[in-house]
């Protein structure tokens, strides 16, 4: 073979190889992981019923909910770790819509890693990222709730950076979102430490009113029920158990005794949670479940997937982060839920270590592959020089 033809050819090889990694990495990866979840089948549904014991059945509701994204900022967020993990969740997030097409999407807080402290430029620098990574069609409704890395913790929060969360989300940050019949309710876990700031008592009021709402819904529904005393003026809702979003978990004392691939290392499991810190206090939560005996809770803020059943009666589902940051497997929930019953399910993405590891796969069979190309060739010269040399001397 020609020398330069053999130049070329492995200058070819060493070009594929280094797009085709590329390729896969960045882009195709996504696609045989996300092929293999699927949302829940009717089989699975759990039975359910509406507020007033009765059986509801309707078309389920197909809901993607996903925690932690911690958009990195301008202070503490390198810009290589930004490029890479910002990268990763545009890539799942825009192949999970295509495949899945989820109605709606539920994003449970800690949206950015410095919204406690940016300032308003570094500020619309993050929403505008947000925007594009997160971005979906109108087929979607995209709903976000706030965390402490939003807003600050709650000795961090004030009003200023509250309302300017709920101004780029154009929505309060407690509310019930309805949807086919079902209550999704949206908690402001921040504002629940119950020390009477002001804050505070502007959420657990807005609390008391929707719980009071869902209450005179449930009677308003019963045989010959009507307006009763004290529901005047209130809202009505479909009359069935909410689903509860929020970002900080309910009170419980570790994860010990969680399990599953996302579950927190097993060094981790018996760390003790701090109350309004790592979970709610155990007096809002009792609060919480009180007020709406909610079907199903779903929580983030511990990076790590975790089931937990309060009361015997009220499963929770603590949802991993979405980032690379946080964790090597990040996962998300996809959730089918009618009036009367829902399933979930949940489905991993590309594990970060497995990209590193094709990524140093195909590094070194393109060393190898120019290594030996290298020695060929040296070996042809060497060959070439003795063939001339000894022609020479036979002339």
């Amino acid at each position: 073979m020609p020398r330069f033809s053999v130049r070329w050819t492995v200058a070819a090889l060493l070009i594929l190889g280094v797009c085709g990694s590329f390729l896969f990495c960045e882009y195709l990866i996504y696609f045989p992981a996300i092929l293999q979840c699927a949302w829940p089948r009717s089989s699975q549904v759990r039975a359910g019923e509406g507020i007033d014991g009765r059986p509801v059945d309707s078309a389920a509701v197909r809901a993607m909910v996903l925690s932690d994204t911690h958009l990195l900022g301008a202070v503490g967020g390198h810009w290589f770790d930004k490029l890479r993990r910002e990268w990763q969740m545009e890539r799942a997030f825009q192949t999970a819509l295509w495949l899945l097409r989820p109605e709606i999407v539920f994003i449970l807080g800690d949206i950015f890693d410095e919204g406690k402290w940016s300032s308003q430029q570094h500020w619309e620098d993050d929403v505008r990222r947000f925007h594009r990574m997160f971005r979906h069609s109108t087929d979607t409704e995209l709903v976000v709730l706030v965390g402490n890395h939003d807003i600050g913790f709650h000795y961090e929060m004030d009003w200023f950076k509250l309302q300017r969360f709920e101004k780029v989300f154009n929505a309060s940050s407690t509310r019930i979102v309805t949807k086919r019949g079902v209550n999704f309710l949206l908690v402001n876990s921040v504002a629940l430490h119950g020390d009477g700031c002001p804050i505070c008592q502007s959420v657990e009021k807005e609390l008391i009113k929707l719980s009071r709402d869902l209450n005179c819904s449930l009677q308003s529904s019963q045989p010959g029920g009507g307006v009763t005393d004290g529901c005047e003026g209130s809202q009505l809702y479909p009359p069935t158990s909410p689903v509860m979003l929020q970002h900080y978990p309910l009170f419980r004392v570790s994860d010990a005794a969680c399990t599953g691939q996302d579950a927190a290392p097993s060094a981790e499991r018996h760390l003790l949670f701090r109350e309004k810190y790592d979970v709610l206090s155990k007096e809002a939560s009792h609060r919480l479940l009180q007020w709406f005996k909610p079907r199903l809770i779903l929580s983030g803020h511990t990076h790590s997937g975790c089931e937990v059943l309060h009361d015997n009666k009220y499963p929770e589902v603590s949802v991993p982060s979405f980032s690379w940051r946080n964790r090597n497997n990040p996962s998300f929930i996809l959730a089918s839920v009618s009036p009367g019953s829902y399933a979930l399910s949940k489905c991993f993405l590309p594990e970060e270590s497995t990209v590193i590891s094709v990524y140093c796969s195909a590094g070194a069979c393109m060393l190898l592959l120019f290594l030996a190309h290298c020695l060929w060739m040296k070996g042809l010269l060497q060959c070439l020089s003795l063939f001339l040399l000894g022609k020479h001397k036979s002339l």
